[in-house]
């Protein structure tokens, strides 16, 4: 089915386009009053998640309400573990808890690589469901957290300031840890490939944790495997976002990925030099930029566009959404994108 907003894919393809596309991370959630409907009829996150025409809804809000250019699906980067036998809750104001963790071979050799159909389902059906009710309004954004973040999470238990265990068991034990980053990897392809089946038209590696790795590391034990991501999936673009990692930004420009996404720290000049002129860039916006008025809204909007430039862009926050956001302060941010001055065609 021919797309009638097509921008964020003739971006991608190195197209020039009228304007530049914009969407954001973390969209479909707990800015929208709407989405907080949904989630209070059912148990709580991981529900949601599970339940394919809810996340369905969820994911198509922010495409009637905000105005975006494209849709992400609602999922949740732990449900990789999940499926490989780590199940994990989602704390109100805590966040996500793994009830165990991983921390030596046996817990390694109980796990196992995910089995789409039966584990995982429930995405890819939700896709489908989405791709129906868009019918070709925008494109949809598949996603998964990359390789090294979901260790992370499977060997601290939980979000943490250092991730101090994750990272012991790198200098302590990296055949171990290699293993396990390899089971991951595998089972991210076959849920990334699930998604495109599905009918993703992109797909996101988001490595929210690349930053707290020393760039050696970040080359060994993360890198490695998102570039056999990279490489696994040909059928659709990928975006790869490390947040956090300034120092190995010209190694993520060589993935074979078609956009660079970039957080907010990063200066977007600096981006461009060592990534180079063939990728397209993804962000910046610091999101608490959003708290402000709309006036100083649109003037930082304005900044980051004509740093960014008319092409090889889109427009995007450095990283999700913050929850207690206006909805309206979001919807200036996506106006002031749409109303920027006409590219060159």
């Amino acid at each position: 089915m021919p797309l009638k907003n097509d921008l964020l894919l003739r971006t991608i393809r190195g197209e020039k386009t009228e304007r530049t596309p914009v969407w954001l991370m973390r969209q479909a959630g707990r800015i929208l009053p709407e989405y907080r409907a949904v989630r209070a009829q059912l148990s709580g996150f991981v529900e949601l998640v599970k339940t394919p025409e809810r996340a369905a809804e969820v994911t198509i809000q922010p495409v009637d309400l905000l105005g975006v250019d494209a849709a992400i699906i609602f999922s949740d980067i732990l449900v990789i573990p999940e499926a490989m036998g780590l199940p994990y809750e989602m704390v109100e104001s805590r966040g996500p808890v793994f009830p165990r963790t991983v921390s030596s071979k046996a817990d390694i050799d109980r796990l196992k690589v995910a089995d789409i159909s039966d584990d995982l389902a429930y995405t890819p059906e939700a896709i489908k469901l989405v791709k129906k009710e868009l019918d070709g309004r925008v494109p949809l954004i598949g996603f998964a957290g990359a390789p090294w973040t979901i260790f992370a999470y499977m060997i601290e238990g939980s979000g943490s300031k250092t991730f101090s265990k994750a990272r012991a068991m790198l200098y302590t034990q990296p055949d171990l840890s290699r293993q396990l980053l390899s089971m991951i990897t595998e089972s991210t392809i076959r849920y990334l490939k699930a998604q495109v089946a599905a009918g993703a038209d992109v797909v996101q590696i988001f490595d929210s944790w690349a930053g707290i790795l020393p760039p050696l590391h970040f080359e060994h034990f993360s890198l490695t495997y998102i570039q056999q991501i990279c490489e696994a999936i040909t059928e659709v673009p990928i975006t790869v976002f490390a947040k956090g990692a300034y120092a190995s930004l010209a190694q993520i420009g060589r993935l074979p990925c078609a956009t660079v996404g970039i957080d907010w720290n990063t200066e977007v000049h600096h981006a461009r030099s060592v990534v180079g002129n063939n990728k397209v860039l993804q962000g910046n916006l610091d999101p608490a930029a959003l708290y402000a008025s709309f006036g100083d809204i649109k003037q930082a909007t304005h900044q980051m566009l004509d740093a960014f430039g008319p092409q090889q862009h889109i427009a995007n926050l450095g990283h999700g959404v913050y929850p207690d956001i206006s909805p309206d302060h979001v919807r200036c941010f996506i106006d002031t994108v749409k109303e920027h001055h006409t590219k060159p065609i």
